[in-house]
């Protein structure tokens, strides 16, 4: 692999990456103008994603189970498809945010404290698997495996992580949730 190839993918995983980052933070600061009408379907959305985010988890776990094997290509598989998962929970989690009002915690006291710790945790955790995750598809697909283990070994621990706390978000947040029945 040449090294201006590496150099040309590293400026447009890292573009994506900022761009994708800045799209979320305007939509959850409500830079665009939210609709008048908020589609049924919207308030599905959450539970939606924290079964996305199950699946990925259960991806995750058996995709290091089957390397572990040397079982490759059903690594690849399993993996491919969580990337594809992440793609769907992606631009289900933004249309989910474009459509409904922010929905704030309602616990006290020490729920308060361990919700907002995890959610601020995955927060940043989500912003450094975008350009990790990439990287790691990047490598893996065109066969360098050395530095795919390289990336993959900051990658996995981070999108595990990423998955858990977003199931405990949901989790922590489901109750506040005002929707319509």
């Amino acid at each position: 692999m040449k090294n201006s190839e590496n150099k040309t993918v590293l400026k447009i995983i890292s573009s994506v990456s900022i761009l994708l980052v800045l799209f979320v933070l305007l939509l959850n600061r409500r830079f665009f103008p939210a609709p008048s009408n908020i589609p049924s379907f919207a308030y599905s959305l959450p539970k939606i994603n924290a079964l996305i985010n199950s699946l990925c988890l259960t991806l995750l776990i058996f995709s290091l189970y089957f390397v572990k094997q040397k079982k490759y290509e059903i690594h690849k598989k399993l993996n491919l498809t969580a990337f594809a998962l992440s793609a769907i929970f992606l631009v289900s989690y933004t249309t989910y945010h474009y459509f409904v009002p922010e929905t704030s915690f309602g616990g006290v006291g020490f729920k308060r404290t361990v919700y907002y710790f995890i959610l601020t945790s995955h927060i940043i955790t989500s912003v450094l698997l975008v350009p990790l995750a990439l990287f790691a598809f990047y490598f893996g697909l065109k066969g360098n495996r050395p530095l795919h283990k390289k990336i993959v070994r900051w990658a996995y621990p981070v999108w595990v992580y990423v998955s858990i706390t977003g199931i405990l978000v949901y989790l922590f947040l489901s109750p506040y949730y005002n929707f319509p029945v």
